[in-house]
């Protein structure tokens, strides 16, 4: 089960149907999310920081933020910490993105790659910790995603994984509407691309439940999985750690 863009037929389709939207918005990505979630996302990003201060705090630690869009999760995780040898390594799979991502880092020590995070060219048992905001739903397949994540943590390492949610009663009627209705219809009208704002909703729709998503976390072998809904639930954080012994992959 992963993302699944109109018109593709197999994992492969899928991840270059949404390579190509990303790369498409990228010029005015920022901006877009900005409106369209009233900056909002901007304190999901930060809460979402806070939430791994421990580890942002550790001297000596990586972390490695998957998905990393133009890098604003990136840069949130990077102001929390509060020692220089931590290093940061933000890697997506859109070239696009990440050339805005350098554009804006200024002299921030933060290391770009251009990968799949189904299939990353990194060490494994190495970051202690590994987020991904609003872009872990846009995977071909989120168990592989899951295995990768899991494969790359060093034992004892934690993941985040920020996206999108159901909100549900009366909140959720509303926010159904401006999000299936309205947003589309924004995103296209600033962005001039209609493919990438009519998948958003549709992404959403497809993802699994905050019960299914932490069992399908638990079962990539992660531990003291949690969920965390922010804003009433439009928007959450889900939570896991890599056993510090025993369990390898």
């Amino acid at each position: 089960m992963g993302a699944a863009p109109a018109g593709a037929l197999d994992e492969a389709s899928a991840a270059d149907a949404v390579r190509e939207m990303f790369t498409s918005i990228a010029p005015r990505y920022d901006l877009l999310n900005h409106v369209l979630s009233m900056n909002v996302d901007r304190l999901w990003w930060n809460r979402t920081a806070r939430a791994f201060t421990h580890i942002l705090r550790t001297p000596g630690a990586q972390v490695l933020d998957l998905c990393c869009g133009t890098g604003d999760m990136t840069f949130a995780l990077h102001r929390r910490a509060r020692q220089s040898n931590i290093q940061f390594l933000g890697a997506d799979f859109s070239h696009a993105m990440l050339m805005r991502a350098e554009e804006k880092s200024g002299r921030r020590k933060i290391r770009w790659i251009e990968a799949d995070a189904l299939n990353l060219p990194l060490a494994s048992a190495r970051f202690n910790l590994v987020t991904a905001a609003f872009g872990f739903r846009n995977l071909a397949n989120y168990d592989r995603g899951l295995a990768e994540i899991y494969r790359v943590l060093a034992p004892g390492g934690e993941v985040g994984i920020l996206d999108f949610g159901e909100p549900k009663g009366l909140l959720g009627r509303v926010y159904r509407v401006y999000f299936r209705r309205v947003l589309p219809a924004i995103g296209t009208l600033i962005s001039g691309v209609r493919g990438p704002y009519s998948y958003l909703p549709a992404s959403v729709l497809r993802f699994p439940s905050p019960e299914e998503m932490l069992q399908r976390m638990r079962q990539a072998a992660l531990i003291e999985v949690s969920w965390t809904p922010y804003t009433f639930g439009i928007a959450g954080l889900y939570r896991g750690t890599k056993p510090a012994k025993g369990i390898t992959r």
